[in-house]
């Protein structure tokens, strides 16, 4: 990580932006999420930071952090991305780094600050129309104040099937020993389930890593409905770090997707990076024909310069 004069306040809440190198694609689909959700998890715990909010994007995340040093922080942060990029540079066959070094960070000083804050985090996905409200995306982990399994029908472990008590164990297993969930588990846990319990499963993950104080936010609105309330209200804003968005809406990357599982027949969306930078200009060029997505959220999705396309 490079060397530079961060801006640090002991004690106040530091809001910290990370996007990527080149501007690709982050996160591609749920395993992409809960593998970096659950490696920042177990890192603040081993490192005593103490999480106030998340929002994973697709093209970058955003989280809420409160900690003792600036060297602190910054150790964190570098252990997060190097765990994460090693698991992305062996899933999708890249070489070269993935994230932007240094990360962005700002404290904030005062509870107006901080409120605007966490409704800037909060509302992201409702600024790129990934959602309508704040409290509707699972990656900014609003939800599950209110609920251990808001995405799914609630799990009973004694009438679940053989699988899933197996997959539920697995999980337990592994965040006893304060280890984050990894590519190859997911893909063994989720190929025995079906649907209604993968959707169970991704809740129980969530619900079982998840270490954001929660209450530190609903201390600055009054109540967590007044906090949601503000969100719906306002989308926020944020001078301290510039955020640059590419096209009208991120909507797109989810209809590329599909687009891509029924022509190529795929099995998982990582496999499009097991092509070659050609192959992948040439599927990207005949996407742009056939569904008109923007050239530069494109060139984001298969990891192209956007002078390439």
């Amino acid at each position: 990580m490079k060397h530079f004069n961060r801006f640090f306040i002991t004690g106040a809440l530091n809001h910290c932006y990370q996007n990527t190198h080149g501007g690709y694609l982050l996160f591609y689909n749920t395993s992409d999420y809960l593998v970096y959700f659950t490696i920042l998890c177990t890192c603040a715990k081993d490192d005593g930071i103490r999480i106030i909010s998340v929002c994973q994007m697709p093209d970058h995340t955003h989280c809420g952090a409160i900690c003792k040093a600036k060297d602190k922080l910054s150790r964190f942060y570098l252990r997060v991305n190097s765990l994460f990029s090693r698991s992305d540079a062996r899933i999708n066959h890249r070489k070269g780094p993935l994230f932007n070094s240094p990360f962005g960070s700002a404290p904030k000083t005062d509870s107006k600050k901080v409120r605007t804050n966490l409704i800037y985090i909060g509302n992201n996905p409702v600024e790129r129309k990934l959602t309508k409200r704040a409290i509707d995306y699972r990656w900014n982990y609003l939800a599950y104040y209110q609920s251990d399994h808001p995405f799914s029908e609630k799990l009973v472990i004694r009438r679940a099937s053989a699988p899933m008590k197996r997959a539920v164990r697995a999980i337990k297993n592994l965040h006893r020993q304060n280890r984050p969930v990894t590519y190859e588990l997911l893909q063994r846990l989720f190929s025995t389930l079906e649907r209604g319990e993968g959707l169970q499963l991704i809740d129980f993950i969530i619900t079982t890593y998840n270490v954001i104080d929660y209450q530190y936010s609903i201390n600055i609105f009054g109540s967590f409905e007044k906090m949601l309330l503000a969100m719906d209200s306002t989308t926020g804003s944020e001078y301290d770090i510039k955020e640059v968005f590419t096209g009208k809406s991120d909507k797109c990357y989810e209809e590329l997707t599909r687009w891509l599982f029924g022509k190529l027949h795929l099995k998982d969306i990582h496999e499009i990076f097991g092509k070659t930078p050609e192959d992948r200009f040439y599927i990207a060029i005949q996407a742009y024909r056939e569904l008109g997505i923007d050239y530069q959220q494109l060139a984001k999705f298969f990891r192209l310069t956007y002078k390439t396309i």
